[in-house]
């Protein structure tokens, strides 16, 4: 009975490590339109099996994935086209640039990374608008 429980508690850890733990963390982020920002995985290099997702919105629409076993990498324009032209990825870390930003690309973007185990990292991406206005002939950005 002892060797079966021991068995057990050694499959268990075996198990915890392949698939490790889902980690998550919110970062924010503030950007002006019409800039680029750029939302890092803190992956230094994507090994052969893994793969990344990146999710938009509260529906959480897929934006972009890298499979790197497959070679494959792919941005996707969205249910409503906002990203089209707008979504550069970074084949060797993951991370996703979102260039000309507006208001509209203002929310919740979520990276899952699946390698030996699961990670999560979500973003909260504020786009503030440039507003100007005349001052008599000379124009101010608020």
């Amino acid at each position: 009975m002892f060797h079966m429980f021991v068995l057990f508690c050694l499959c268990w850890q075996h198990l915890i490590c392949v698939f490790g733990s889902e980690s998550n963390e919110i970062q924010s982020v503030s950007v002006m339109e019409g800039e680029s920002v750029t939302l890092n995985t803190d992956v230094t290099e994507i090994h052969k099996h893994d793969d990344i997702l990146w999710k938009y919105g509260a529906e959480k629409s897929l934006i972009a994935t890298i499979n790197q076993e497959t070679g494959n990498s792919s941005t996707y324009d969205g249910p409503d086209g906002r990203f089209r032209d707008r979504l550069k990825l970074d084949n060797q870390t993951g991370s996703l640039t979102i260039t000309n930003i507006t208001t509209q690309h203002a929310g919740l973007y979520e990276v899952k990374i699946v390698t030996a185990k699961l990670s999560l990292k979500t973003f909260s991406v504020s786009v503030y608008e440039v507003q100007t206005h005349l001052c008599g002939s000379t124009e101010a950005v608020i």
